[in-house]
């Protein structure tokens, strides 16, 4: 029947036996205990623990792909507003370009305008100064002919000439 004992002994006293029924007696009292209610119950919870821990951690990872994208998003957003930033200062240094060309331009031509304006002075100035000097020299040289070739009786018809000459020419 059950395992007999290899020298002819009874079965009742070979150790192995007695193990065997202590195991069946344990495993007995822990059914009628409910031991492996209270297991069952215990490895439930643990896969409930588990399964929360597990929706859990899907949503955390979720939250942390929205956040993600959110942050993406805003590297985006933060590098077409650079390159905006970087598109107005290229204009305005374009624009500030042309305006100092402009400024430039304008101030070289009104110092040609002065310099020109300033010729033109020195000219007439210098073309009254020759007109002059050959005036004193003209009337140099004709008082001395006159001096020489005159006499007294012209001289004061001459003076009178001039006088009336010089106030026809002043007016």
């Amino acid at each position: 029947m059950l395992i007999m004992a290899a020298k002819g002994t009874p079965f009742y006293l070979d150790p192995t036996f007695w193990v065997a029924v202590c195991v069946l007696l344990f495993l007995a009292v822990l059914v009628w205990k409910g031991a492996f209610k209270a297991m069952g119950t215990a490895l439930d919870d643990r896969a409930d623990k588990i399964k929360a821990e597990l929706d859990e951690a899907r949503r955390l990872r979720e939250e942390a792909q929205a956040l993600l994208a959110s942050y993406q998003r805003k590297q985006k957003e933060a590098e077409e507003q650079a390159e905006g930033i970087v598109q107005q200062a290229r204009k305005d240094a374009e624009s500030m370009a042309a305006r100092s060309r402009a400024e430039l331009k304008e101030r070289l031509d009104r110092r040609a305008a002065q310099a020109e304006a300033k010729i033109a002075t020195a000219e007439a100035q210098a073309l009254a100064e020759v007109r002059a000097k050959a005036a004193d020299l003209a009337v140099s040289a004709a008082e001395d002919l006159m001096k020489k070739n005159i006499g007294a009786g012209e001289h004061s018809s001459l003076i009178k000439e001039g006088i009336a000459g010089m106030g026809k020419a002043l007016n």
